[in-house]
């Protein structure tokens, strides 16, 4: 049975190879996009006006099919892009934190938005400026994140993040006590470490499994984002949500990941509007999560679930976790993954964020957020030798 299931993924492999080399014969680009995320959620409609950018800003020369929650997995997807199943791919670092630990490690340095004055993060402007200073950071002044992805085969393209970071639980979280002994799902060892001091349990479940793992009980709550209540359909499940702790956002996808092979074939002209869709896509994911976070919580509470409060102690304490996790991060993934230069890199990138704080001030819309990561960022990239 196993050698017939090798056999029929082989045969399936050689004739999408064949299908992306037909497709590349008259000249037209025509690549195919997997995502996990299911059809109605955020991260499909992205997707798919992803794909509508790829097509007017390439003027029709390169066409995207995007495939959500078909082709490859959450799991799949790196892999998958590496080895050609797919030509471009949703890629969760955090899945990965052997073959992405410099990417990882920036993405777990979030909670430090604790530590910057409420009145410039709040209504969503922490998620954005976050968003721009991970992407800037790793497409402009990070060799080895860029490195992490050549060595996958991938080309990176984009930067995907949420909102703020809260629990979605089946059981009320509003105190330390209530947190002692519960199962969380996570991904991302800075709200694992978190977990841990808080007395709470952390378990590793893909997006796909959230919804699972909630109704059986395998987990009591998902550190996650509120729209998740609607992308990952956990509407059903959620009976009581705490949005205050443990804060931080999840910025470790790389929603458009290109196939390294694919993206050689392309004509530098193609390559700028793949870059120019991915600065689209990069504004999508925040502003769509902000804009979406309040209609989740609405929509929770008429559905039955409890909206809770975390008292004073706990929010006193995920703070100070925030505080003392920096020195943690850089010795963790000093000593776990060999980044000799965690520290000075960790500086580097708060000098980043810091800037980024002040350029989302005065963004108002989707289209602010998609010129200035455009003129800061992905404008800069040359074209010529990236991905190369």
């Amino acid at each position: 049975m196993r050698t017939k299931s090798n056999f029929l993924r082989c045969m399936l492999f050689a004739v999408l190879c064949g299908l992306a080399a037909l497709s590349y014969a008259d000249g037209a680009k025509k690549l195919r996009y997997a995502t996990s995320w299911p059809p109605g959620s955020i991260g499909a409609d992205a997707a798919k006006l992803y794909a509508e950018a790829v097509s007017e800003y390439s003027e029709g020369e390169i066409s995207v099919k995007v495939y959500p929650m078909t082709l490859l997995n959450a799991a799949e997807t790196s892999s998958g892009v590496r080895d050609g199943m797919a030509d471009i791919g949703f890629v969760f670092a955090g899945y990965f934190p052997a073959e992405f630990p410099h990417v990882n490690f920036l993405n777990e340095t979030s909670m430090q938005l604790h530590n910057i004055k409420d009145e410039l993060t709040s209504g969503g402007r922490g998620a954005a400026a976050f968003q721009g200073a991970i992407s800037e950071f790793i497409m402009l002044h990070c060799p080895e994140c860029q490195d992490e992805y050549a060595r996958q085969n991938q080309v990176y393209t984009s930067h995907g993040g949420t909102s703020r970071y809260g629990l979605l639980c089946t059981t009320p979280v509003r105190s330390l006590d209530d947190l002692k002994g519960k199962r969380l799902r996570i991904v991302g060892s800075n709200w694992a470490r978190w977990a841990d001091q808080m007395g709470a349990k952390s378990v590793s479940l893909t997006i796909n499994e959230v919804m699972e793992g909630l109704s059986q009980g395998v987990v009591d709550c998902t550190v996650s984002a509120a729209p998740e209540l609607i992308n990952l359909r956990l509407m059903d499940v959620v009976t009581d949500i705490t949005m205050d702790v443990p804060g931080g956002v999840f910025a470790g996808s790389s929603p458009t990941n290109v196939n390294r092979n694919v993206w050689r074939s392309l004509s530098v002209s193609q390559r700028r509007a793949m870059l120019k869709a991915g600065a689209l896509m990069t504004a999508q994911g925040p502003w769509q999560y902000i804009e979406m976070e309040q209609e989740a919580l609405r929509r929770a509470q008429e559905n039955g679930a409890r909206l809770h409060s975390a008292n004073e102690n706990l929010i006193a304490l995920t703070r100070q976790f925030a505080d003392d996790d920096i020195d943690t991060i850089t010795d963790y993934y000093a000593e776990k993954y060999d980044i000799e230069n965690s520290e000075e890199m960790l500086a580097d990138f708060q000098d980043v964020l810091e800037e980024w704080v002040q350029y989302v001030q005065g963004v108002e819309s989707l289209e602010d957020l998609n010129d200035l990561y455009w003129e800061k960022i992905f404008s800069k990239v040359e074209v010529e030798s990236y991905g190369m």
